[in-house]
């Protein structure tokens, strides 16, 4: 009898359960369909919430997560993905608290400018208007 891994052989292992999936070549085209159907769903919705206030690229790098199970283009650009955020903010944290404020800033208009345009493009409503309406009492 072959000695078992039990990192592999567990029956709560992801792992595990995805092989034994794959091994059927039915099971191995169901996976694959559903992941790239789910992990569409999930960028899609990213994609869409992204110029909203909120997690919009953390759910889109998610579904990238989820396509990464089954595909390989998608588990490279996750790395490459995860790779350049870390160099990011390693970048950012050596910098002088001036230039990261500086830069917040910078982050905070930009956020500030898609919000102002997506609720005015989409209800209508001018956000700076009412701000300054609001501020000034008129």
């Amino acid at each position: 009898m072959p000695p078992t891994d039990p990192m592999t052989d567990s029956p709560g292992n992801p792992t595990g359960f995805l092989d034994r999936i794959r091994s059927n070549p039915t099971g191995r085209l169901a996976l694959k369909i559903g992941v790239g159907i789910l992990g569409t769903l999930v960028v899609v919705t990213g994609i869409i919430l992204i110029p909203f206030p909120g997690p919009g690229w953390a759910i889109v790098i998610l579904g990238l997560a989820i396509w990464a199970v089954e595909f390989t283009w998608a588990k490279r650009l996750l790395h490459f993905t995860r790779r350049h955020v870390q160099a990011w903010t390693h970048w950012i944290l050596k910098q002088p608290l001036h230039l990261r404020a500086l830069i917040g800033l910078a982050g905070f208009i930009f956020i500030s400018a898609v919000v102002w345009l997506s609720v005015k493009l989409t209800m209508g409503i001018d956000l700076a208007s009412l701000i300054w309406n609001f501020i000034t009492g008129k």
